[in-house]
């Protein structure tokens, strides 16, 4: 039941008279939603092994986390029945993490359930541990009683008290099994192959084979917009000579945009689609998905200028700030699918009550566009959708959008009324940096300063809050940072940091990006290996220190982090930042060739390894209209590997040029470019279509 099984978001616990256990001192949402159960639960933490040592008790490790449907239900079923709590409690001691606070507990036992079952893991997480937080059984939702093919959990926990107590051999077995497993996935074996554009070009035609034809991306159903796929498969390298690979990559986001996964009426992607048409979704909205979407729509728009990808991005990050933005500038982690105690109710519709809104001529017309029937696709119910008029060119789908608008906008007012999904305030590092990422990549494409202003309110709040000293925290909850970061916070957040000095000019981002990178060699990166831990070397001691090249929900930390530093080496001509990132990218070689699927984040920074990327100087003043055109020519074309600085001296007279600007000037007074590949520079011009011709090159 893999990742099918999220959703949920921030509530509070409802006591019924008894105490309140101990999660209710927890600052996360999804700890404190359990505070009343009658489960004797425990934080992780020494408190709790303690207890499991002195008492000769099995731990029973529960992850989940807010905006988790499946959480939910198995804590109505089962955490909060009397009888289920007692046998927790007498037999066992129990533990429950936030996965969005411990991602690194969250990836150890999740593979740990992969090597039990063979499948893929998902939540809520259901582990059974030694007293020394080794796991000898484990699975994902349990029901209260045998049904889905899956045994009950009372009977479950009988059955693994029963092998604890009496058949240690057997629980022995299991824990060396699983050690052997993880120290295999978490531990990558340099390869002496030399990366090459065959291996590339091999991992395109995997892709492309994986690939659905008939309604677009991977497998059957339930179906993940899973972006790194998409992002190596726009890249020439992936499939040289052939536009295939980008005309399906372009196939999907236009289904993805029509089908149900997409919010038409508040903007924004739900999670995933239950079914293998995008039609039905899985409701939850995550910050990271709809961060990674926004800037794999606006390559769609960069390439084919298709207005119905610019409303994709400039409606979900409308969304974002509207329903997923702190008073401060952060961004909270998730929107619910749950609301009223129903999955979508928020979402959903009746054909009559659409009638209602609109009237019987625009509200048929509204159903028949948005595919409304009377029988539903949901339960009852209709999740609206546009599927149907896939086969419209750009235009006309631009067309029936205009008509359109005024009646979304007065179904939009009714749904707002509504009992609204409640919201996962978490606010985490890592997912805050990409979601700063897009708004800036939307701000360089379209110019809307909103989108710049958004972006730099977020990046203060963590530069303010979740870094200090050398250390960034993965989480902030009132104001207070909390828990050692992983690579993937630290590596999101020199990014973002990098993509503000690219978009504003401002030397002192250039600095912090190159101060966390610092930060970053120190507690992450492994001289011997040649990449980076998982987590930090003064964190805490776990079953095993995971160091991966493969993405999940997120890209790799490992191929975010070297794409970065190939862009800083670009800015700065420093060659310690090309060498860790070759270093990073080349171990994780075999990955990439046997599972480019799962390793595609690490497939687009060795393709930015081989081919070097078109290095864009712009040297003018902001604000200057001839500046900014310049800019806006490199910024609405599609360019896998690039960078751009703009420098402007007036606004910089003082501070000593970058290498990469070095020698560079305008033209007779006026704003100049240059496109340099490979350390030869082109002549400078000043004229945007002369520019383009230099881009296309």
């Amino acid at each position: 039941m893999r990742e099918a099984q999220e959703e949920g978001a921030s509530v509070e616990p409802q006591s019924i008279g008894r105490p309140l256990n101990r999660l209710n001192a927890e600052s996360s949402p999804y700890l404190r939603q359990h505070a009343a159960n009658p489960v004797d639960w425990f934080p992780w933490g020494e408190e709790a092994f303690a207890r499991a040592k002195a008492e000769d008790k099995p731990i029973l490790l529960s992850i989940g986390y807010s905006a988790c449907h499946w959480c939910h239900v198995m804590a109505h079923e089962s955490f909060e029945c009397e009888d289920i709590a007692a046998l927790m409690n007498r037999d066992f001691i129990n533990v429950k993490v936030d996965r969005e606070e411990r991602p690194d507990l969250d990836d150890i036992y999740q593979k740990s359930v992969q090597v039990f079952t063979g499948r893929g893991g998902g939540w809520p997480l259901t582990m059974f541990l030694t007293p020394d937080r080794e796991p000898f059984y484990g699975g994902t939702y349990f029901p209260p009683a045998s049904r889905y093919n899956l045994p009950g959990f009372p009977d479950v926990l009988r059955g693994v008290i029963e092998a604890y107590r009496h058949h240690r051999d057997e629980v022995t077995r299991n824990v060396e099994r699983v050690k052997t497993g993880l120290l295999r996935v978490g531990t990558p074996r340099r390869s002496d192959e030399p990366l090459t554009e065959q291996l590339l070009e091999q991992a395109g035609g995997e892709l492309g084979g994986l690939f659905d034809d008939v309604h677009g991306g991977f497998g059957d159903g339930p179906k993940f917009p899973t972006v790194p796929p998409l992002n190596f498969m726009l890249r020439p390298s992936a499939c040289p000579g052939d536009e295939s690979l980008r005309r399906k990559v372009l196939f999907q986001l236009r289904r993805m945009a029509a089908g149900g996964i997409y919010d038409h009426l508040g903007g924004g992607f739900h999670r995933y689609s239950v079914d293998g048409q995008w039609m039905v979704p899985h409701f939850e909205k995550m910050l990271y998905d709809n961060a990674q979407l926004v800037r794999l729509y606006l390559d769609g728009w960069r390439l084919t200028k298709e207005e119905r990808f610019r409303h994709v991005v400039e409606d979900t990050l409308e969304y974002v700030r509207r329903e997923l933005t702190h008073q401060d500038g952060a961004f909270f982690a998730a929107q619910d699918a749950d609301s009223e105690g129903r999955e979508g109710a928020f979402f959903v519709w009746d054909q009559a009550e659409l009638t209602a809104i609109l009237g019987a001529d625009l509200g048929g017309e509204f159903c028949r566009a948005y595919g409304v029937t009377e029988s539903g696709n949901f339960d009852g119910k209709n999740v609206l959708h546009r599927l149907g008029g896939l086969e419209a060119s750009a235009d006309e789908a631009e067309q029936a959008d205009l008509l359109l608008r005024p009646a979304r906008a007065k179904v939009l007012a009714v749904r707002n009324r509504r009992s609204r999904p409640a919201r996962d305030e978490n606010i985490l590092t890592g997912w805050n940096a990409m979601m700063v990422c897009a708004f800036l990549d939307a701000y360089q494409a379209f110019g809307a300063t909103t989108y710049l202003t958004a972006a730099e309110r977020a990046l203060t709040f963590l530069l303010d809050y979740a870094y200090a000293e050398g250390r960034v925290y993965r989480t902030v909850t009132a104001g207070q940072a909390r828990l050692n970061g992983y690579l993937d916070d630290a590596a999101w957040l020199a990014t973002a940091l990098l993509d503000a000095f690219e978009a504003t000019s401002h030397r002192w981002y250039l600095e912090q990006a190159r101060e966390i990178a610092q930060a970053v060699f120190k507690r992450f990166w492994d001289d011997t290996a040649g990449g980076c831990f998982f987590t930090s070397h003064d964190h805490e001691a776990l079953l095993q220190r995971m160091m991966a090249g493969t993405d999940s929900a997120l890209p790799s930390g490992n191929a975010v982090f070297a794409s970065f530093l190939l862009r800083l080496f670009s800015f700065t001509g420093e060659e310690g930042y090309y060498e860790r990132a070759r270093r990073i990218v080349t171990l994780f070689h075999r990955t990439m060739t046997h599972n480019p699927y799962g390793a595609s984040a690490m497939l687009c920074a060795g393709d930015w390894l081989l081919s070097q990327p078109k290095e864009v100087v712009v040297i003018g003043a902001r604000g200057n209209p001839l500046t900014e055109a310049l800019l806006t020519t490199v910024h609405q074309r599609y360019l896998s590997n690039r960078v751009v600085l703009a420098v402007d001296p007036s606004r910089q007279p003082d501070e000593s040029p970058l290498p990469l600007a070095a020698g560079k000037t305008g033209l007779r007074g006026n704003p100049a470019a240059y496109v340099c590949h490979g350390r030869t520079c082109s002549a400078p011009v000043t004229e945007p279509k002369d520019l383009e011709r230099l881009l296309l090159s």
